[in-house]
C-alpha cells in the first residue's frame, strides 16, 4: 500500500546528513515562492481523490472505447468506474489518487501487491469552447484489449515504475523481486520544493542559527543541497556587433538544468541514489535520437520531454537556463507571447515584419510558432519542440522531416516552403549542412553514410546528443579505420559521446577493448563507467592479473546493480542475464532469463536468450522446447521464428527450417538480416532463384545493406551471371567505398573473363 511518510521538520546539527522537512516548513522562510508553486503543475502533479481534486464527470457519465463501455460514478463517498480489468470482464473499481490537472487529468487504480495502476480513460479538463470537458481514452487508435501491453492493467501502465519518480517527492518505489510486489512510498505526494532543490534540514538549520553564532553571509552555501541561483552575477545584453542577445559571462553550473531533465526528459534510471545538481547521466541514461523518438533532424516525434531536444538548441550551448522563460516555482511563463522572446532578442530587429513575413499578430507573426513547433502527445496535450531551431523546409525535402510552415500552411508542398523561406532569405546562414543528413543517410543506406557518421561524431560544434548518435550508428558500419577517431573520442568532453564511444567497442576483439576501453572503467561519469563494464565483461571468462580482475568485477557489479534499480521491467532481467552469461555464469543467466519470462509471458527476448543459453551449454532440444513454447505464446513474433529456424538449420533439418525463416523474413520485413539468413538456407536447398529474389527485394526495401549486397555479388558470380553481378559489386563499393574487402570483391568480379 502507498504510504505518505511526512518527515518531522526538526532542524538537524550541521554536518549530519541532510533530511526532508517538507514544504510546510520551507514556506514559513519562502512565502513567497511557495505562493507561486500552489496551484501550479507541480503542486497538483498527483493527490487524493477527493471533492477539491477530481475533476472529471463521476455523475453515472459514460464512454465507448475499444468495444468497452465505461460508467463514471459516486458510492460511499468515493469516486469509482465500471471498466474491464485484467482478465477482460467489467469490474468496479475505486479511484485512489488523481494525476495531473491540465490539459488532461488521469487516475490511479489501487491493485494488489502494491500497485497503482494509471485508468487509460483520462478526463478532458479544457473548456467546453475548446473541444474539453470529456472523457477520452488515451490510445484511440490502438487495436486494444486487456492483453494490449498498452491496457490499463498492464506492467507498462503501473504508476510505480512509469510515473511515480517524477510525480511525487522523494519517492523510494522498494520493488521486491521474489514477490513481485511494491511497497513504495514518498515524503510528499506531489512534486514539492525538495524535489527540486533537495532535501532541506541542513539549510533550516543554516536558517535558524541565532545570530552572533554564525556569520550567515561567510556561508554562501546556505546549507543548500543544490545551490540554483544564478551565482555569477551574469546578465543579459545586447551584443553591438551582431546585435544579438549573449549572457556577459559563461554560466558556472547548468545545475538548474540538470535538476530540470531528471523529470523532464525521456530516460531510464540507473541508481536510486539521486545528486541533486550533478549531471542527469550520474543517475539516468538520457534516450539518443532513436528514430522511434526523433526525426531524423533531431525534431520531436514520440513524446520526448523537452531536455533531448533542448540540448540541440543554440540556446542551451549559450547558457539559457530553464528558468530564463520559466518561473520556476509557478511554471509560467515569464512574459506572454512575443514579449517573452524579445526580453532578450532586439524587437526591432526580430518581432518585426521584416523578420517573420507575416501579418502583425498573426499566429504566423508568433516566435513559437516558426521556431517551437508544436506536436500532440495524449491527443490533447501539445508540446513545443525545444530545439529552437530555425524552419528548414529544405530539409524537409532531402529527409522527409517535418517543418513549421506546414502547421499553417496544410496545403503547400515542402518545396513550395522551401522556395518561399530561400526567396525570403537569401544569404541565411541557416541553410548550410545539417547533422540530420548524417543520420539519414545511415537509415537510408546511402553511399559513403559511415564517412558521414564519423564526421559527424567527431564534430564538436555539433550537439553532444546527435554525436552520440552518429557514434551509435556508426556500429553497424564498423571499419578498422574507424578506431582512430574513435578513441578519441573516449575522451571528449560530453559523456554522451564517451558512453557512444565505449559502446562502438562492443564489435571489436578483446584485446583492442582493453587497450582502449579499460580507462573507461573509472570515467567520472555513472553511465560511462556502467557501459565500460558491460562492454569488457567477457573478460572475466579469461586470465586476468587479480587488480584488473577486482576492478571489473566491481564495474560488472555497479552495472547489475544499475539494472536492478528496475528489477520489474523483464528488458532489466534480460540485461543481468546479458551480464552474468558475458561474466560466464550460466547458471545466474538462466535465473534472469526465467525471471523475465515470470514477469512477462510473452516477453519473446527471454526466450530466445534461454533458448541461446541452452545451444551454448549443448543443450539444443530444450532450447527447441523453449522457443515452441515461445511461438505457441507470441504466434506473430519474427524473432522466435527466426531462432527456431537457425536452431533446425544447427541440426542438419534444412527443409524443416525453411518455412520458419521465411515467416521471419516475411514479419519483419524491415530487418535485412533475416532475409539475409533465409536467403542462404534457399541456396543451400538449391533453390538459388528463389533466393536472389529475397535478396533482390530485401535490397529494395532496405537499401544498403553489406551483407545483402554481398551475397548478390558472390550468388551471381556462381550463377555465371557477370554482369549483374558486376552490377550489385560496383554499388556495394559506391556505398562502402572505403571497405577494402568490398573493393577487393569487385576487383574479383572485373578480373574475371
Amino acid at each position: 500500500m502507498i504510504a505518505l511518510v511526512l518527515i518531522s521538520p526538526i532542524p538537524v546539527a550541521v554536518g549530519a546528513g541532510p533530511t526532508h522537512v517538507g514544504s510546510t516548513r520551507c514556506a514559513e522562510c519562502h512565502p513567497a515562492e511557495a505562493d507561486a508553486w500552489r496551484g501550479s503543475h507541480h503542486d497538483l502533479a498527483m493527490a487524493e481523490a477527493t471533492e477539491q481534486t477530481v475533476l472529471g464527470d463521476f455523475s453515472g457519465a459514460q464512454v465507448k472505447a475499444h468495444k468497452i463501455t465505461s460508467r463514471f460514478y459516486r458510492k460511499d463517498g468515493g469516486f469509482f468506474v465500471r471498466t474491464d480489468g485484467p482478465d477482460g470482464k467489467l469490474g468496479d473499481y475505486r479511484i485512489r489518487y488523481t494525476f495531473g490537472w491540465y490539459p488532461l487529468q488521469q487516475y490511479l487504480i489501487e491493485f494488489p501487491r502494491g500497485r497503482l495502476q494509471a485508468l487509460g480513460l483520462a478526463w478532458d479538463s479544457r473548456s467546453k469552447e475548446d473541444g474539453g470537458q470529456r472523457w477520452f481514452h488515451l490510445y484511440p487508435n490502438e487495436e486494444m484489449d486487456y492483453q494490449h501491453p498498452l491496457h490499463w492493467t498492464s506492467r507498462d501502465q503501473t504508476w510505480n515504475y512509469q510515473c511515480a519518480e517524477c510525480h511525487s517527492t522523494n519517492l523510494k518505489k522498494r520493488y521486491d523481486v521474489a514477490s513481485d510486489s511494491y511497497a513504495t512510498i514518498f515524503d510528499e505526494i506531489n512534486v514539492a520544493c525538495e524535489a527540486c532543490h533537495g532535501p532541506g534540514s541542513i539549510h533550516v538549520a543554516w536558517a535558524q542559527l541565532a545570530e552572533g553564532n554564525l556569520d550567515r553571509n561567510s556561508d554562501s552555501g546556505k546549507g543548500l543541497t543544490v545551490n540554483l541561483a544564478n551565482g555569477d552575477g551574469a546578465r543579459w545584453i545586447i551584443d553591438p556587433g551582431s546585435g544579438k542577445p549573449r549572457r556577459s559571462s559563461q554560466r558556472a553550473s547548468n545545475a538548474e538544468v540538470q535538476v530540470c531533465a531528471r523529470c523532464h526528459s525521456r530516460r531510464g534510471q540507473i541508481s536510486e541514489d539521486y545528486e541533486y545538481g550533478k549531471p542527469l547521466s550520474n543517475t539516468h541514461r538520457l534516450s539518443l535520437l532513436d528514430e522511434q523518438l526523433y526525426f531524423p533532424d533531431g525534431q520531436i516525434k514520440d513524446e520526448v520531454y523537452v531536455h533531448g531536444s533542448f540540448i540541440q538548441s543554440r540556446m542551451y550551448q549559450k547558457w539559457v537556463s530553464c528558468s530564463s522563460c520559466h518561473e520556476p516555482h509557478s511554471l509560467k511563463l515569464r512574459a506572454e507571447d512575443n514579449a517573452l522572446c524579445t526580453g532578450c532578442h532586439l524587437p526591432a530587429r526580430y518581432d518585426v515584419k521584416q523578420h517573420h513575413r507575416h501579418e502583425p499578430a498573426s499566429p504566423g507573426s508568433a516566435c513559437v510558432t516558426c521556431h517551437m513547433p508544436q506536436r500532440n502527445y495524449m491527443v490533447i496535450d501539445e508540446r513545443a519542440d525545444h530545439s529552437l531551431r530555425v524552419p528548414r523546409p529544405d530539409l524537409s525535402l532531402k529527409l522527409g522531416t517535418p517543418n513549421a510552415c506546414h502547421g499553417c500552411h496544410s496545403d503547400k508542398t515542402n518545396e513550395w516552403a522551401a522556395n518561399t523561406v530561400a526567396a525570403w532569405y537569401p544569404d541565411s546562414i541557416h541553410r548550410g549542412p545539417h547533422f540530420g543528413e548524417a543520420l539519414h543517410a545511415a537509415a537510408s543506406g546511402q553511399p559513403g553514410a559511415a564517412d558521414r557518421l564519423l564526421t559527424l561524431a567527431a564534430d564538436n560544434k555539433q550537439p553532444g546528443i546527435a554525436r552520440a548518435t552518429a557514434v551509435d550508428r556508426l556500429r553497424s558500419h564498423a571499419q578498422p579505420q574507424h578506431l582512430f577517431t574513435i578513441e578519441r573520442l573516449l575522451e571528449d568532453e560530453d559523456a554522451l559521446v564517451r558512453a557512444a564511444a565505449i559502446r562502438f567497442f562492443e564489435v571489436v576483439d578483446l584485446r583492442t577493448r582493453v587497450d582502449k576501453g579499460w580507462p573507461a572503467l573509472s570515467d567520472p561519469d555513472r553511465v560511462v563507467r556502467l557501459e565500460a563494464a558491460r562492454v569488457l565483461a567477457p573478460l572475466l571468462r579469461q586470465w586476468l592479473p587479480d587488480a584488473y580482475r577486482r576492478e571489473l568485477s566491481r564495474g560488472v557489479e555497479a552495472y547489475a546493480q544499475s539494472q536492478w534499480v528496475n528489477a520489474e521491467r523483464p528488458e532489466s532481467q534480460l540485461n543481468l542475464g546479458l551480464i552474468a552469461e558475458a561474466s560466464g555464469d550460466a547458471q545466474q543467466a538462466e535465473l534472469a532469463y526465467r525471471t523475465a519470462l515470470k514477469l512477462d509471458p510473452k516477453f519473446a527476448p527471454g526466450f530466445v536468450n534461454l533458448a541461446d543459453l541452452y545451444r551454448r551449454r549443448g543443450k539444443d532440444a530444450e532450447g527447441e522446447q523453449i522457443l515452441r513454447s515461445g511461438i505457441d505464446t507470441i504466434p506473430g513474433n519474427a524473432d522466435l521464428r527466426h531462432a527456431l529456424g537457425l536452431l533446425l538449420v544447427r541440426n542438419k533439418q534444412l527443409d524443416a527450417s525453411l518455412p520458419y525463416l521465411r515467416q521471419a523474413a516475411e514479419l519483419a520485413g524491415d530487418n535485412p538480416r533475416y532475409a539475409y539468413v533465409y536467403a542462404l538456407a534457399l541456396k543451400k536447398t538449391g533453390n538459388v532463384a528463389q533466393a536472389l529474389e529475397v535478396l533482390k527485394k530485401a535490397d529494395a526495401r532496405r537499401a544498403g545493406n553489406r551483407d545483402i549486397l554481398v551475397e548478390l555479388v558472390n550468388t551471381y558470380r556462381e550463377q555465371g551471371n557477370q554482369q549483374q553481378a558486376r552490377e550489385f559489386a560496383s554499388e556495394l563499393v559506391r556505398r562502402f567505398p572505403h571497405d577494402k574487402q568490398a573493393r577487393a570483391l569487385k576487383r574479383e568480379v572485373f578480373d574475371r573473363e
